[in-house]
């Protein structure tokens, strides 16, 4: 989750995150050179004091730096609709999860199972204890098995919200009277925090998503416990 102070993006906790970081470094070392050359470029030309009365055109150059740009840009827009493919590509999945966003509450049913189906709201901050985190935790937690390839179908029932956990690389507008769908597979056990991202009201700053990721062996003796 995100810290104090922190820069950079999380941690990415699926493998579709990881690539997304990787296109982020990658995009972040393509422009640096970009800047770097413009501004040395700039700095020179600021204090270069010869001139020439003779030199109307450069044909050489203008080439250069037209076709340099679109050679850049493919190098950006390849790694990028790979990247969007691969966030598209739904697997078979292993089991489906359905999110639906109400005003201001997200509920959860698991579809594979019988009556499987709770509403998750946020912990008070007069409730919160040490071991948990003010308006990011909640009262009922998504409990999903890692390595696991997961179906989400996210819809709404009043306005519109986002179910969003950053370090999953996951962002789905939950929309009233439309199914949305997207995959993903977490790659490590753990908690992993999100919130909606959409403004939905007064209180949507106080809609959290909160994920606890288990192996498949306690995520059965969870479903078992219910």
């Amino acid at each position: 989750m995100t810290t104090w102070l922190n820069m950079s993006l999380q941690d990415g906790a699926s493998p579709i995150m990881e690539q997304l970081i990787f296109f982020h470094d990658h995009t972040l070392m393509i422009m640096l050179m970009i800047i770097t050359t413009v501004m040395y470029m700039m700095t020179t030309l600021l204090w270069n004091k010869h001139t020439s009365r003779f030199m109307l055109e450069g044909q050489l150059i203008e080439t250069t730096w037209t076709i340099a740009p679109a050679i850049i840009l493919v190098f950006i827009a390849m790694p990028s609709l790979r990247l969007l493919y691969l966030m598209d590509e739904i697997h078979n999945p292993a089991m489906t999860l359905k999110a639906v966003g109400h005003q201001w509450y997200w509920s959860y049913e698991y579809s594979d199972f019988t009556k499987l189906e709770f509403d998750s709201y946020m912990i008070p901050q007069e409730e919160n204890q040490a071991s948990t985190f003010r308006l990011l935790d909640t009262d009922n937690r998504i409990v999903l098995p890692m390595n696991s390839p997961i179906r989400l179908v996210v819809t709404a029932a009043d306005v519109l919200h986002s179910w969003t956990i950053p370090s999953l690389g996951v962002k789905t507008d939950a929309t009233p009277g439309r199914l949305n769908q997207v995959s993903f597979s977490i790659n490590h056990p753990g908690i992993l925090y999100g919130q909606c991202s959409e403004i939905c009201g007064a209180n949507h700053s106080f809609m959290p998503i909160t994920i606890e990721s288990v192996s498949a062996n306690q995520f059965i003796n969870w479903v078992s416990s219910l």
